[in-house]
């Protein structure tokens, strides 16, 4: 009986071990939009496409559970997003357009609520308005910390075993 319960809490510990060691950056899917300028205007535009790219990618992220499917969500949707942002710019009298791409890029460290990510390189959806040289706004698209009506919480499939939960 030693013996297995010795083997159960060595069991827990490697499993709560790799729940415990925090995501790679290549885990995660970022977004930087970058405004045209530093002009008070394009400043409020940024955070108006800012609002627009949420609502757009809002309801398409309920059924996303990986970072590729988030990524093949954009590749999916990027002209459709593209016509979207386009058509706000035209509509508000504004003469440049956006660029849409996933790039690799250098992020600083930023908490979001209780997740830390760290300094580094990640992936990110870049969404350029115009020149793309003003103060940019980022978030995360995947997990899906800025595209969620929901707070985000994240769940052990093996503890909920254990312990009945679920």
């Amino acid at each position: 009986m030693k013996k297995i319960c010795l083997a159960i809490c060595c069991a827990l510990v490697v499993v709560l071990s790799f729940m415990l060691v925090p995501k790679r950056q290549n885990d995660y899917l970022r977004i930087h939009i970058r405004a045209n300028s530093n002009s008070r205007i394009d400043q409020s535009i940024k955070y108006e496409i800012k609002d627009l790219v949420v609502s757009f990618f809002t309801p398409k992220m309920q059924s996303i559970s990986t970072k590729s499917q988030a990524v093949q969500l954009f590749n999916d949707q990027k002209s459709a997003l593209n016509r979207v942002i386009d058509g706000f710019l035209l509509e508000n009298g504004f003469d440049y357009h956006a660029e849409t791409l996933i790039k690799n890029e250098l992020f600083p460290t930023r908490t979001y609520g209780e997740t830390t990510l760290e300094e580094g390189y990640y992936d990110a959806i870049i969404i350029n308005l115009g020149s793309g040289e003003g103060d940019n706004w980022w978030c995360v698209v995947y997990p899906p910390l800025c595209f969620t009506d929901e707070k985000v919480t994240y769940r052990s499939f093996i503890l909920d075993k254990l312990f009945g939960r679920g």
